[in-house]
């Protein structure tokens, strides 16, 4: 009969220790048997008795082979963040539509970023929201290339509009993050 191997580890060496006394000294001077003493050592690391353990390091070892590996997150360019937030104001509003493709896929995140989710919004409303977070006055521009680029669906006859969920480019990521602090954003002209 072959045995299966299990790891033992516990976060607390004491508990350990004043478990195992507490046990043992209620045997009075009689040593355990063989399963007595993995259930002693089973509940001295949280688990009901040794079968309970055993399939809580099953569980995780099957838990561990499931879960996808991390991707490697790419770093983000410090110097395009700055790029990029020329193109907007103080109060964190795009104020021109980049040229480039690549500057405009990261405002576009920020401009998801600012619809709700998880809502079905009509062409006017989506309107708003971008009026709000532009000042050049396209919004009909901006809704178009959120649609184009996935970031929003619409129905055939553009009546409804729905944000699509997603997780934003880490230049995206930072793009959010630094405008979210707009208090921090020196005026344009200002030195810091």
């Amino acid at each position: 009969m072959s045995r299966e191997s299990f790891p033992y580890a516990v976060d607390d060496m004491a508990a350990l220790a004043k478990s195992l006394r507490g046990c043992l000294a209620e045997r009075a001077g009689v040593a355990p048997g063989h399963v007595e003493m993995l259930n002693i050592l089973a509940k001295a690391a949280g688990c009901r008795n040794f079968q309970h353990y055993r399939a809580n390091v099953l569980a995780r070892e099957q838990l561990a082979t499931r879960l996808p590996a991390a991707q490697p997150q790419e770093p983000v360019d410090f110097v395009r963040l700055r790029r990029l937030l020329r193109h907007f104001d103080a109060a964190g509003r795009l104020v021109r539509w980049p040229a480039k493709y690549s500057e405009q896929q990261p405002c576009l995140w920020l401009l998801w970023s600012r619809l709700p989710s998880r809502r079905v919004m009509t062409e006017r409303e989506v309107g708003e929201h971008l009026t709000a977070s532009h000042s050049f006055g396209d919004a009909a521009l901006l809704r178009r290339q959120l649609c184009d680029a996935g970031l929003m669906a619409r129905t055939p006859d553009c009546r409804e509009y729905r944000r699509v969920e997603g997780r934003p480019a880490p230049l995206g990521l930072a793009l959010i993050e630094q405008l979210r602090r707009v208090g921090t954003l020196p005026v344009a002209g200002q030195t810091a």
